[in-house]
């Protein structure tokens, strides 16, 4: 039976990646994209790359959109066993907590974290009922011990709490699926170069921080409840 993941911001950047290597690992990948025409290009690119790839369009600040993709899906692949929560917004990246804006918090959360939130709800009983795995994408600077302990890190705000309030979320997820064969877990990338950074150099590619999220995502190993980097288990 083919195995199916559904990766949503999956029309670029690290997203489109994720898709790429899944599909090139046999895996049908349904791209989650706000745009038609940008989600059904991706899709036209990964499928002439010989990956078995569908689109469904997906808003992540809209709760219609959602919980129309999720029906969608739910509908048209009921074998959905991997959900890879990519999509995500930066707010205005702030300088520091002093220079946050209500606004970019508003908007940096409304995707990163309600958005989230809505569409781990819909999906979360296929996902169990089919004992899979959902991953939702963070960033080192969503651990609190990072912010208290690195010598030197980027004080977003608005970008850091809504991770942090998605971290949140994954160890209550994970709480509930315990007793269960599903799984979620939180990946960062780590420093990745992306249109979500301006595409700040020093980073790394695109494909070496989506490989990263996949490794873990299909390892076969039970991390329920971790948060993990490139090296491992991170704190919290």
């Amino acid at each position: 039976m083919t195995q199916i993941a559904f990766v949503t911001g999956a029309n670029k950047g690290i997203g489109f990646e994720i898709a790429k290597q899944l599909g090139e690992a046999g895996w049908k990948v349904i791209v989650g994209v706000r745009h038609v025409e940008r989600g059904e290009a991706a899709t036209a690119e990964l499928t002439a790359q010989g990956i078995d790839a569908a689109f469904v369009a997906i808003d992540m600040t809209d709760a219609d959109s959602i919980s129309q993709a999720a029906t969608r899906i739910t509908q048209e692949y009921p074998e959905l066993s991997l959900l890879i929560n990519n999509a995500g917004m930066p707010g205005a990246f702030a300088s520091s907590f002093t220079a946050t804006q209500e606004e970019n918090l508003r908007n940096a959360f409304e995707v990163n974290f309600f958005g989230t939130f809505r569409l781990n709800q819909h999906l979360l009983p296929l996902i169990k009922s089919n004992d899979g795995t959902i991953v939702n994408v963070t960033t080192d600077m969503a651990s609190l011990t990072h912010i208290q302990q690195a010598p030197t890190t980027l004080n977003a705000f608005d970008y850091n709490a809504s991770k942090t309030a998605n971290n949140a979320m994954t160890t209550s997820m994970a709480y509930e699926l315990r007793d269960s064969s599903a799984q979620v877990f939180a990946v960062t990338p780590g420093f990745t170069t992306t249109d979500l950074n301006g595409n700040a150099p020093g980073g790394k590619t695109k494909a070496e921080g989506a490989a990263i999220i996949v490794r873990y995502a299909i390892d076969g190993t039970r991390h329920n409840g971790e948060f993990l980097n490139a090296d491992g288990v991170m704190a919290w």
